[in-house]
């Protein structure tokens, strides 16, 4: 038994360090894969473990763009490091609308919103949202073509987008893309913020989980303990190789291929839930 639990915590982790990057919501693959998956643990750790194994997730990014992301690298000029300066601090206002509707609405949406049905037509909806703002950036001079160019009033209206993720199926990392897209910035700069912005997001989601859990009153096993800690470190090492994968990617190509495949997983997910 605790052999099989550890085969799917790495299974898990898996699919996180896929899912969260790419814009195909990590949060309903997850939801999928439970369905089909069963991990041998209590549903309060199961809610608390879907989240916080985005931590490995987490230090891929932190390890990537260590150097771009720290203002205290010696190497780097005054100017350079002002410039990482204020890209952190456009990062905490873009973060700022998210933080206060996850508060708000993060048990509300556990209750209603986590379920199949939701997940479905939210894929199938931004997957045709992506293939509509593909064509329409196809002949579109672009505003913004690196990180660093963003402005807070850009920031801060990505981070609005980030909002939309709450609801399961839409996708962090396609909420943030996508609404960078429409804002005129282009798909690098676009991706490296949403992996900016990810970081005291999903810190924030992490932690705001972990206590829930801890005042339940549910204390966690050993086994479960393995289970997360494997988890974490499988996303960790995926996420390294997604994130590097996807960056290279989209230099040269578009977002359609995903949103093609949000749309045809969205109407497997309805067919098979259908006639299950």
């Amino acid at each position: 038994m605790f052999i099989l639990e550890i085969l799917k915590a790495i299974l898990f982790g898996i699919v996180e360090g896929i899912t969260e990057w790419l814009p195909v919501s990590s949060t309903g693959h997850m939801i999928l894969l439970d369905e089909f998956v069963k991990l041998q643990v209590s549903e309060a750790f199961y809610e608390m473990f879907q989240v916080v194994i985005q931590l490995g997730a987490i230090l891929a990014v932190i390890l990537l763009f260590f150097n771009k992301l720290n203002p205290f690298a010696p190497k780097k000029t005054a100017q350079q490091k002002a410039n990482t300066w204020q890209l952190w601090f456009k990062v905490i206002v873009a973060v700022l609308p998210s933080a206060v509707l996850g508060l708000l609405l993060d048990d509300w949406m556990d209750a209603h919103l986590y379920n199949y049905v939701v997940v479905a037509i939210a894929l199938v909806v931004y997957g045709v949202a992506f293939l509509f703002m593909e064509k329409k950036n196809a002949d579109r001079s672009l505003k913004v073509r690196n990180v660093y160019d963003i402005d807070y009033k850009t920031a801060f209206l990505i981070g609005a987008f980030q909002c939309l993720s709450l609801i399961p199926g839409t996708s962090r990392s396609g909420s943030t893309i996508l609404g960078a897209l429409l804002l005129g910035v282009s798909r690098s700069a676009g991706a490296e913020f949403s992996f900016f912005l990810a970081i005291p997001t999903m810190l924030g989601a992490s932690a705001l989980k972990l206590l829930k859990f801890m005042m339940s009153g549910v204390s966690a096993t050993g086994l479960e303990i393995t289970v997360l800690l494997v988890g974490c470190v499988v996303s960790f090492v995926v996420s390294v190789m997604v994130i590097r994968a996807l960056m290279e990617y989209v230099r040269k190509r578009s977002f359609a291929v995903f949103g093609v495949y949000r749309i045809a997983l969205g109407v497997l997910v309805l067919l098979y839930f259908l006639i299950k």
